[in-house]
């Protein structure tokens, strides 16, 4: 459904994709690798953040609920209420 500007609610999966994440104080903690879908309901579940490692050896992969990450046009990433060490732990 548009908005009042004509824009809608929907945004592509690749737009989303290799977006960074930051927590709240603007430190970078990973970037989304793949989002996970609801089948049923065709909602976004999950995305799922790629964190640590270099070139992607050693790479850790943890899914944060869709709704913990927000969008902040500012700094062009998501921004979550997590550093990296609890993401860490998140991931065990």
């Amino acid at each position: 459904m548009p908005t009042a500007s004509g824009h809608t609610n929907a945004i592509r999966a690749k737009k989303v994709i290799g977006t960074e994440v930051k927590n709240t104080e603007g430190k970078s903690i990973g970037k989304v690798e793949d989002l996970l879908l609801e089948k049923q309901s065709n909602n976004i579940m999950y995305a799922v953040v790629g964190f640590g490692g270099f070139l992607g050896v050693g790479e850790k992969y943890h899914p944060l609920p869709w709704g913990v990450l927000n969008y902040d046009d500012r700094q062009g990433a998501y921004v979550v209420d997590l550093t990296k060490e609890q993401l860490g732990r998140r991931a065990g």
